[in-house]
């Protein structure tokens, strides 16, 4: 009698293989520990596609409604925590389809007609994808409007505004505000752009060539919300561009979060004492009673490592990859899945941080004292008098050693000093040397004059829907 055969492998797909899978392979293949998040996108695109199978006579309308009903169990138990997710099914697609089987039987087996699991995780991932750019966009939304609503309280607030971390002109902390205002409103236009590009419908690429089987993919595009179905089916079961540009916008979201919390760092330090944090958003120190640490802040900073790393990792994974689908595109969801919980946790304490955010309204003002931050007004009153630019601003440098040397400010001068270097300064010169002076002279449009700034923050707040 000849030798029984080994058993075959018992996968799905395992049809031709004449062993078992080995369990080290089985443990490094796995992506169910962190593609179970897209339980609801899979159960969603399936339930679609069954429908199309049963308009286009692929199936009937009893495996149907059996399968629906199927889908819909599984996924009530996944939502309720029931659901035993089996490690050896390799990934979400997989889990769903055997469980509908065991569950409903051979019309469970037919759900996979014209599709591959290549077109199915694109679709579930532009499915997900979608609903994490609308809370993006709210999140940002939230940040947005607490900025605005520092602006208004703070409406009139005088500070040095810097360069090269110098005290450079006075601005109104309104004006700085509005600054982050712009920064996010940027990044709420980018991920919009980013979600018209995206919203392509890729099931119906199958494996990689398409199907020769009658389906209807315009009619599953709308269902599902696609303004548009893939063009290609080589490029759309390998692209993964739309998530390479999401990972870049997060990262840009994540960088103005991480200037922010630098400013908030340095600000709320003993040497600048501009604002307090509110204590519930500080933590103390292990050893200093005294202490009372920035560390929200600092983390939101030191995140911006992670979020960057997970852009890089997945250019790094694509840049060598020929067509079409490599099993290395499974390296696309870690990457993005910690991003955006990253970005979107940041983005919504940093909403908290802002509420409970006080500005020391007299220490800013104080600040603005020293430094000849009015150097440039004095070179642009010589300007209006018809003194070319760069002589001008020889003339006031020199202005400024003279008083370095004494030890005074430029209001401190006399006019009989003054005009020992030029004899176009008159009396009126002191108007444009005081602080006020300086901010509501800055009348250029997005300048920090405070009607150009009343202008920009009932602008912001009619977009945002806050009057």
């Amino acid at each position: 009698m000849s030798e029984p055969k080994e058993q075959g492998s018992t996968k799905l797909w395992g049809g031709r293989f004449a062993e078992g899978t080995a369990a080290s392979v089985e443990a490094f293949t796995a992506s169910i520990q962190y593609d179970a998040r897209l339980y609801r996108y899979d159960i969603m695109g399936s339930m679609v596609h069954a429908r199309m199978l049963a308009r286009q006579g692929l199936i009937s309308g009893e495996e149907r409604d059996a399968i629906l009903a199927g889908l819909a169990g599984i996924r009530d138990e996944i939502e309720a925590g029931t659901f035993a997710f089996r490690p050896e099914l390799e990934d979400i697609h997989m889990n769903i389809e055997k469980a509908l089987t065991d569950r409903i039987g051979p019309a469970g087996a037919k759900l996979h007609t014209a599709r591959s699991r290549n077109d199915q995780v694109a679709l579930d991932m532009r499915l997900y994808l979608r609903d994490e750019g609308r809370e993006l966009d709210r999140l940002l939304v939230t940040v947005q409007a607490a900025f605005v609503r520092l602006a208004r309280r703070y409406l009139g607030v005088v500070m040095p505004g810097y360069t090269h971390l110098q005290r450079a002109q006075p601005v109104l902390l309104s004006h700085h505000l509005l600054a982050y205002y712009e920064m996010f409103g940027r990044d709420r236009d980018r991920i919009a752009d980013w979600g018209r590009r995206m919203n392509v419908l890729p099931l119906g690429a199958a494996a990689m060539a398409g199907t020769g089987l009658p389906i209807d993919r315009e009619w599953v595009a709308a269902e599902l919300g696609f303004a548009a179905v893939s063009a290609n089916s080589m490029d759309t079961v390998s692209d993964r561009d739309f998530v390479l540009e999401l990972l870049f916008c997060l990262n840009l979201t994540q960088l103005h979060l991480s200037r922010l919390a630098e400013e908030l760092v340095l600000w709320s330090s003993k040497e600048f004492e501009f604002v307090q944090i509110g204590d519930r958003y500080c933590t103390g120190s292990s050893i200093m009673p005294q202490k009372k640490n920035p560390d929200i802040p600092e983390l939101i900073r030191g995140k911006s490592g992670r979020v960057t790393g997970a852009l890089v990792s997945l250019l790094v994974t694509v840049k060598g990859l020929p067509l079409t689908y490599n099993r290395d595109l499974q390296e696309d969801k870690e990457p993005v899945f910690d991003a955006l919980d990253t970005v979107k946790a940041s983005l919504a304490i940093t909403a908290e941080l802002l509420a409970n955010t006080v500005f020391d309204k007299d220490r800013l003002l104080r600040a603005t004292h020293g430094g000849f931050m009015t150097a440039t007004d004095l070179a642009d009153y010589l300007v209006r008098r018809n003194m070319p630019f760069r002589e001008a601003h020889g003339v006031v440098g020199r202005i400024v050693a003279h008083c370095q040397e004494r030890g005074i400010e430029l209001a401190d001068m006399t006019l009989e000093e003054m005009q020992r270097f030029s004899d176009l300064i008159e009396a009126d010169v002191f108007d444009v040397l005081s602080v006020q002076g300086s901010v509501n002279s800055r009348v250029s449009t997005g300048g920090t004059a405070q009607a150009q700034v009343e202008e920009a923050l009932r602008r912001a707040e009619q977009q945002l829907g806050m009057v």
